[in-house]
């Protein structure tokens, strides 16, 4: 009730009070002994009052000390805020190395740092075949070369990644800049592997080096494959042998092939590429003006795949090197492939050892290259096939205008007789 009574005294007008002077003086007196009340019941140990019962707040009221408690309260200090250059020194300095961050991918993975990456991470060459890192030992290894710098070149040859672990690096691919060769090969990728390292070649700008063979890829991979040939024009290296290419390989790489602009090597060997693909594919080295080197070994392109070969030498005025050893080529296809070779002012190796061409074969295939005085042929592998004394005249006779000219065969018929007993 005092306090009340207080607090209206302050806010009423000075008019009022003037009228009210009875009123106020009767307000006095009971304050007066309110107040006389209280410290009468405070006590000898309360702070506010003295060991003979006078007052040492001189006489403060409780409103005005709630009113300076609650001023106290509302005065910020620089402690209640965090500024930047505070922050500063707690906060963690950043890892370059990206060894921090490996280690915590492989903590998150639940997967064993590999002592070697540390060690090595910082190379410019990085060497980790046979491994074993598997899908999640691959993906914490992708983390910290999205921004490592350092490595230039990246060998991952056979740990098994499968197709996340490939999706992994060709994520980390699409982000990094600085690395111009990658092998991936033995680490059955799939498919799904395929899929990923297509959209990654699409977006990389870097990679001119591209090893992606033994990774059981099929004709399905060849869909994704194709068209990413076609939009990217730096990589230069691509090596997909040991695979299970077949025939619509054949067609969707021959359309991109006649349309790539970057390519100088391929490699195609030991796949399952015949018949129309065979022919498809030697179209498309037709029409591509850039490729350097083709290894289409181990495949089954027949005679209808070499009568396409030869007609694509016609064409071709940039191939140096072909190989078409192991697949099954009649001497009827090696004739046809000579045809080629008898315009053909660029290539200047061919290996098409092991195929049953026969002596006829070989012989054809040599006097093509005499009958072409612009011929730039320097060596031919005829390995395991048998010639006769006429390919031997024959092959003196070309040494004379091309001195240069190595030719290997299986052999000469006739020189090898019984040793008598």
């Amino acid at each position: 009730m005092v306090h009340g009574k207080k607090l209206a005294k302050e806010v009423l007008l000075p008019s009022v009070l003037e009228d009210d002077d009875a009123e106020s003086e009767e307000l006095q007196l009971g304050e007066r002994r309110s107040s006389q009340t209280e410290v009468d019941v405070r006590g000898p140990n309360d702070r506010r009052c003295s060991p003979d019962g006078n007052v040492l707040d001189g006489g403060r009221g409780e409103a005005e000390e709630e009113e300076e408690d609650e001023e106290e309260k509302c005065v910020v200090s620089d402690e209640d805020y965090d500024t930047d250059l505070e922050l500063g020194g707690k906060e963690e300095t950043y890892d370059t190395t990206g060894r921090t961050s490996y280690m915590r991918a492989c903590e998150m993975l639940q997967v064993a740092p590999a002592s070697y990456f540390l060690q090595h991470m910082q190379d410019s060459e990085l060497k980790m075949m046979h491994r074993g890192l598997g899908p999640q030992g691959t993906k914490a290894l992708a983390v910290p070369l999205v921004t490592n710098t350092s490595i230039l070149r990246l060998n991952l040859r056979d740990n098994w990644m499968e197709g996340m672990g490939g999706a992994a690096i060709a994520e980390m691919l699409k982000e990094n800049c600085y690395i111009t060769e990658v092998d991936l090969s033995d680490n059955n990728l799939g498919d799904y592997g395929a899929r990923a390292i297509s959209a990654m070649l699409k977006e990389n700008g870097t990679l001119v080096s591209l090893n992606l063979s033994g990774n059981h890829f099929t004709d399905q991979s060849a869909e994704h494959l194709g068209p990413a040939l076609i939009t990217n024009t730096r990589l230069k290296h691509l090596d997909l042998g040991h695979n299970s290419l077949g025939d619509r390989t054949g067609q969707n790489l021959g359309d991109s092939l006649s349309e790539n602009m970057g390519l100088r090597s391929l490699s195609l060997a030991w796949n399952c590429i015949r018949g129309r693909g065979a022919v498809m594919l030697a179209s498309g080295l037709g029409g591509n003006i850039f490729l350097r080197t083709v290894d289409l070994s181990f495949n089954g392109f027949g005679k209808e795949g070499a009568i396409a070969l030869g007609q694509a030498l016609k064409e071709n005025n940039v191939l140096e090197e072909l190989n078409v050893s192991n697949n099954r080529i009649p001497p009827e296809g090696a004739i046809h492939l000579a045809m080629g070779l008898k315009v053909n002012k660029t290539i200047k190796s061919l290996n098409i050892g092991r195929n049953p061409i026969q002596n006829a074969g070989c012989y054809g295939i040599l006097q093509s290259v005499q009958e072409n005085p612009d011929s730039a042929m320097e060596a031919f592998d005829f390995s395991d096939i048998t010639v006769n004394q006429d390919f031997e005249d024959l092959y003196t006779a070309v040494k004379e205008i091309l001195p240069e000219l190595r030719v290997n065969h299986g052999g000469r018929i006739g020189t090898f007789r019984k040793v008598k007993a």
